[in-house]
């Protein structure tokens, strides 16, 4: 297993093997997102910004008014916190073509604490309009996915992650990714877990643990956040009647947020929200600190009984 942040600086120097239209900007952290593969194989094509998150994506607004496409990269809480106004009015208001890649999102960040450990980048760049939302769950489709963003026509927020994660069983590695399309990676009847992100490894496991129960869980893989799948949504509530979405990001704003907002207007049906429960986080490892804030496949199976009660009491 290789990390999604190790993934994506392996599938930059890919990508730039075929093309030639995109530069990488960096903010002094390019170890910790995994562009020092890229920056070692194409330093031309590098371009090193220093700790100055706000000029660095003012820049990259420049650089894609030239029909460059640059792609930003920087720790997650920066891009969505210190460099905010920047990509609101300097890239989301004229829709410039700019890919903005964050590292380092919720609990899976582990030692570096609170400070570093972004769980509300979703629900910012969710809310800014022309913005792209997009967290792939395995390095293959990270692959795939940022790929898809580079042929995207405007500003995409995409997210990676630190922790080493297992392929997803049921991702289909051969299928283009495409925006405003989930993935359904196990079928179910009784309910739908839908997860975004290191979540989908767990909501399979989670499935497996309810299997033993004699409950058949669906588990879909929500990698694009905006837009969203609303006719697979739709079609979850409907078919399974009732649904748990999994989130490593605050259960305000994120993944749960949007998928509310689809089933409360078209298809109405129990829901459980796993995720961090609006709260600022510690240092620790990632497994503890997934145990702790209720992050874990067994947090969802109590979640899916949560739903499955309701269901039945309807």
């Amino acid at each position: 297993m290789i990390s999604l942040r190790e993934a994506f600086g392996n599938s930059l120097v890919e990508l730039a093997k075929t093309r030639d239209d995109f530069v990488v900007l960096d903010a002094d952290v390019a170890g910790g997102t995994g562009v020092n593969i890229f920056r070692d194989a194409y330093p031309d094509r590098f371009i090193q910004c220093a700790i100055a998150e706000q000029n660095m994506v003012s820049m990259a607004a420049g650089l894609a008014s030239t029909g460059v496409i640059p792609i930003v990269t920087c720790y997650a809480v920066f891009a969505s916190m210190r460099a905010i106004e920047q990509a609101r009015n300097g890239v989301g208001y004229p829709n410039f073509n700019v890919k903005i890649a964050a590292s380092h999102i919720g609990m899976d960040v582990g030692p570096d604490g609170a400070s570093h450990q972004c769980v509300e980048d979703v629900a910012i760049y969710r809310a800014i309009p022309n913005y792209s939302v997009v967290s792939p769950a395995d390095p293959t489709e990270l692959k795939r996915s940022l790929s898809a963003i580079l042929d995207h026509q405007g500003p995409v927020y995409f997210r990676t992650g630190r922790s080493p994660v297992p392929e997803i069983e049921g991702n289909n590695p051969s299928a283009p990714f495409l925006l405003g399309k989930g993935q359904l990676v196990r079928e179910g009847t009784d309910l739908t877990i839908i997860a975004v992100g290191i979540m989908v490894h767990r909501a399979v496991l989670a499935a497996e643990l309810l299997a033993t129960q004699g409950v058949s869980c669906r588990v879909v893989n929500m990698a694009s956040l905006k837009p969203i799948d609303r006719d697979l949504v739709i079609k979850c509530a409907a078919e399974t009647g009732a649904i748990v979405t999994a989130e490593d990001h605050n259960v305000m704003g994120g993944l749960g947020s949007a998928v509310a907002e689809v089933v409360v207007s078209a298809s109405p049906c129990p829901m459980d929200f796993v995720g961090i429960q609006d709260t600022f986080g510690e240092s620790g490892e990632p497994d503890d600190l997934a145990a702790k804030y209720g992050l874990t496949e067994k947090d969802m199976v109590e979640a899916a009984e949560r739903v499955l009660a309701r269901k039945v009491g309807q």
